[in-house]
């Protein structure tokens, strides 16, 4: 007479926790809190949101004689039911009702910051 075996089932492979992107890691320089001057004067403070997958900045600035105070958080758009953009972009709100889009690119030391879209003929370029 044959014996029944009884077996279980492997369990299945939990998918751990989601880690940001290590390209964000390039941003960790921008930490900090940085004086601006020139056209613009004040101060942008950067830190990271727990969990590494956005960097916020603080911007507390006068430009043109008005006082500009605002949010970006910076990291990959993930939109609903969708993977993670491949471009680190990011979305800045101010106390005068902006709202503004951008993308970060940072190649070696060279940080471009566009306005819009990469490409745009609105930029930041600097070095850190």
């Amino acid at each position: 007479m044959a014996q029944e075996r009884s077996v279980s089932p492997e369990p299945e492979a939990q998918p751990g926790p989601p880690t940001p992107n290590p390209d964000l890691k390039s941003l960790d320089r921008l930490v900090g809190t940085w004086n601006i001057s020139g056209g613009t004067q004040g101060q942008a403070t950067y830190e990271w949101m727990e969990g590494g997958f956005f960097l916020i900045q603080y911007v507390d600035l006068e430009q043109y004689g008005q006082k500009i105070k605002g949010i970006e958080i910076i990291g990959h758009e993930r939109k609903f039911g969708e993977e993670p953009s491949k471009e680190i972009k990011s979305r800045f709100y101010d106390n005068q009702g902006n709202t503004l889009d951008y993308v970060y690119e940072l190649e070696g030391d060279t940080l471009t910051v566009w306005g819009g879209e990469k490409g745009s003929p609105a930029y930041y370029r600097g070095y850190v």
